[in-house]
């Protein structure tokens, strides 16, 4: 995009005209302000509200023998939200189950599939994850009497933003018995090449997992295809599935079979489980994986958001919000040039994810700034401002104003009124 053909309000209401998803923007409750941060906390539709009030009514109406009974039995729902969810990542709906949290799933997994043996000890992960991946990784190695900082090896970024995949598949040796990736690199937006590094990790003997809690909803995968061996993600972003909501995780169907590294009541066999024997029957698919009872008013609000990907198809919610963070990226381009921005996510297509991350020494107080003119960013430690136009129920327009605003604050140096402290919860 050029200085001299900047993009109109007329340019993004053609393409809000021409979206084939408009329509699920009335699915969703609208906040006053132009919401930007679905990366973080994806909004409230209309059927989530729904389905929490069909859970309610079902304990209402059923008591406990909700478990077998109704439209949607509860001992079975984990199970219904899996193969509901299969679609998202390429996998087979007995390969994904509802259950957890990100963090919780990650220590089954690691627990699990981390056994060090002789020299394969040590996990690959990157400098730049998310501190929870890291943190859980850190307490299995100790829970194996190993030293952290000898054992996990954290690959370095070249920029400070971005992670190679050489440097990764480098740090693939005969020492590691574990890789653990983002799919999508939290700050810079980054999405790692997932199909690589699967085939570089089972070249040289090492399993491979990942964090897909920024991909998730936004990026189509096909981690079945490509022989991912487990992955975990959280639902209340992209999938909209509310605050806290339960996580999901996979595990490709080679490892079936393979005993849960932390069981529980809810790994056996769903036949098996009220036996009551002392000695676990597992399931043999992704059900054995959970630890206990699922929670039933959290899982509830997913069931309605599920419906909505299973009409729209996260194909095209991918195609949908790359044309919205390339309409948003040179939009900044033309219009905030020469303010101290820089564009820290990747600019093709099949690098990035569903955010746009900007840099800029001010970003802490321009958030501020941002919020008072009514639009929701996200800050990220040191000098990031995250902007996700979501695919649901974001518009082009929405993104020509929220830079226009940005531009305008810019310009009048509003944001410098604000402390350059950020708060407690960023």
């Amino acid at each position: 995009m050029s200085q001299s053909s900047p993009l109109t309000k007329a340019d993004a209401q053609q393409l809000d005209a021409q979206d084939e998803l408009a329509s699920y923007r009335e699915e969703f409750y609208l906040l006053p302000s132009l919401y930007l941060d679905g990366n973080s906390l994806g909004l409230m539709s209309k059927r989530a509200e729904k389905s929490v009030m069909d859970m309610m009514q079902s304990w209402k109406e059923l008591g406990v023998e909700g478990w077998t009974t109704g439209n949607h039995p509860w001992f079975f729902f984990s199970e219904k939200l899996g193969e509901m969810s299969a679609a998202l990542v390429g996998a087979s709906p007995e390969e994904v189950i509802v259950t957890g949290s990100t963090t919780i799933n990650l220590h089954q997994l690691a627990a699990t599939f981390y056994h060090p043996v002789g020299k394969r000890t040590k996990v690959v992960a990157t400098e730049l994850d998310f501190p929870t991946d890291i943190y859980a990784l850190q307490s299995q190695m100790k829970l194996h009497g190993l030293d952290p900082e000898e054992h996990l090896v954290r690959v370095a970024s070249r920029d400070g933003r971005l992670i190679e995949e050489e440097d990764i598949i480098d740090a693939m040796t005969d020492e590691v018995a574990l890789v653990v990736l983002p799919t999508v690199l939290y700050r810079s937006g980054q999405l790692l090449d997932i199909e690589r590094l699967t085939a570089a990790a089972h070249e040289r003997g090492i399993l491979i997992g990942f964090d897909g809690c920024h991909s998730v909803g936004a990026i189509p995968h096909s981690f079945s295809k490509w022989g991912v061996d487990f992955a975990y993600w959280c639902n209340y972003k992209y999938v909209n599935a509310g605050p806290g909501s339960v996580g999901s995780l996979y595990v490709n169907r080679k490892h079936f079979g393979r005993a849960p590294g932390l069981a529980g009541w809810f790994s056996s066999k769903k036949d098996k489980q009220f036996d009551m024997e002392h000695t676990l029957d597992a399931s043999e698919n992704a059900g054995a994986y959970q630890i206990g009872t699922p929670h039933m008013l959290s899982l509830a609000p997913l069931f309605g958001s599920l419906e909505m990907f299973q009409e729209a198809s996260v194909e095209k919610l991918r195609t949908k919000s790359l044309g919205l963070t390339r309409f948003m990226m040179d939009l900044i381009e033309v219009e905030l040039a020469d303010m101290g921005f820089t564009i820290a996510n990747p600019q093709q297509d099949d690098r990035r994810g569903g955010h746009v991350s900007l840099e800029h020494d001010e970003a802490i107080r321009i958030c501020k700034a941002l919020k008072e003119a009514g639009i929701i960013p996200d800050f990220r430690a040191p000098n990031i401002i995250r902007l996700a136009p979501v695919a649901f129920y974001t518009t082009y327009t929405e993104v020509w104003e929220s830079v226009q605003i940005l531009k305008t604050i810019m310009q009048e140096k509003s944001y410098e009124k604000f402390e350059n402290k950020r708060e407690v919860v960023a």
